[in-house]
């Protein structure tokens, strides 16, 4: 069955956005004398919000304390606020998928942890903003993923229920959120999880964008 709504997560699964979002984390740790992270590591920091991505980059080069916390995450807002899409892409065939989601009626929606103006800027940036009837992001007054909270504000704004939307991410916080809104859940798996693809329990699993949209409205 056509969903009536399509909402979907964004770094991982529409965008790959680790190159930037590692240079930033980089900076932050630089601007307090430690040394850098590789790309592969900060990558797996990815999904929590920039809050979680700080503290697990300041726990990989030896920790600290509040203090210390509070000027990694301002540096690292600064320096990604500064260049938050220089290296970000959308991933093969995203902006072909969505279109054909448009052309099938299909209204569809960001909820990312992502800040919300973070969020804004990067898609607008490549393009993909004109595509979207809302975006939920992180600080936007809503609780963090994998709470549904964002994802029911998301729905709300398209005016679907749950219960005929399909909630599109890459991870197991995107997976536990829509279980937690009783929402079906589609995962790309060429984004940024760690469980096996088949532990996550998806309503479907799609490896290409290409394939999305016959695989939510058989077209």
């Amino acid at each position: 069955m056509t969903p009536a709504a399509v909402v979907f997560d964004l770094d991982g699964t529409l965008i790959h956005s680790a190159p930037d979002i590692h240079a930033a984390a980089n900076v932050a740790l630089r601007a307090l004398g430690r040394a850098p992270l590789p790309l592969e590591t900060v990558t797996g920091f990815i999904g929590n919000g920039v809050r979680v991505l700080i503290e697990r980059c300041l726990a990989a080069t030896g920790g600290g304390d509040a203090a210390t916390q509070a000027a990694a995450l301002a540096a690292f807002m600064a320096a990604y606020d500064a260049d938050p899409a220089t290296l970000t892409r959308p991933y093969p065939g995203v902006p072909e998928a969505l279109d054909a989601l448009a052309a099938a009626g299909v209204p569809m929606a960001v909820c990312t942890n992502k800040p919300q103006d973070f969020a804004a800027e990067v898609l607008g940036r490549l393009g993909l903003a004109p595509r979207f009837s809302a975006l939920v992001g992180g600080g936007a007054g809503h609780a963090m993923k994998p709470d549904p909270a964002g994802l029911f504000a998301c729905l709300a704004a398209l005016g679907v229920p749950p219960g005929r939307a399909v909630y599109v991410g890459d991870s197991e916080t995107d997976a536990a959120t829509a279980r937690n809104a009783r929402v079906r859940f589609a995962l790309f798996t060429g984004g940024y999880r760690h469980a096996p693809a088949e532990s996550l329990g998806a309503d479907l699993m799609f490896d290409r964008f290409a394939d999305l949209p016959r695989c939510l409205t058989g077209r």
